[in-house]
């Protein structure tokens, strides 16, 4: 009996032990649960990334629309005063010409409004980071590099230029 009970308390023991075991996790089974919770916060980075990688992109594309809608709105009035113009069947020459150069005058505001600035003037010196040269002439009575026509003006945004301005330039 004695040695069933030894028996019994070994057998106990080595129940125990490995109940022991099986509640704490071993050291590869730690290490794959660590693993496991890296790669998953990985993964959730990543598609936050790419979440925000495609909410940037639509909120460019939108404001691109945006800007786009903004500058329209600023010319319609233009655009509607040409269409006053070429409505009125019984306007003389001059009262065309009246309202071409008034219309004009308001589209050169609403550039203003908008930042844009034009240049290219008779008599400025050339700059080749601004101005186009698309003839020389000889003209005597002008200084050299200095603009004696221009074919077309120039504009700019601050300090970018949207258009150079095309001129012929005395030699």
């Amino acid at each position: 009996m004695a040695k069933d009970k030894k028996k019994n308390n070994a057998e106990e023991e080595v129940i125990e032990q490995e109940t022991a075991e099986a509640a704490e996790p071993s050291k590869e089974e730690e290490l794959q649960k660590q693993l496991d919770e890296k790669n998953d916060q990985l993964l959730r980075m990543a598609a936050e990334y790419d979440n925000f990688r495609k909410r940037s992109q639509r909120e460019k594309e939108a404001l691109y629309a945006d800007c786009k809608a903004s500058v329209i709105n600023a010319l319609l009035p233009v655009a509607d005063n040409f269409d006053r113009i070429f409505a009125n069947p019984d306007g003389t020459p001059e009262d065309y010409k009246k309202g071409v150069e008034m219309t004009f005058k308001q589209f050169s505001d609403v550039f203003k409004s908008l930042g844009i600035e034009s240049f290219g003037e008779v008599g400025e010196e050339f700059d080749p980071n601004i101005h186009n040269a698309v003839m020389h002439t000889e003209d005597d009575s002008v200084g050299e590099n200095t603009i004696t026509t221009v074919i077309v003006k120039g504009y700019k945004l601050g300090d970018k230029i949207i258009r150079p301005a095309m001129v012929a330039v005395a030699n």
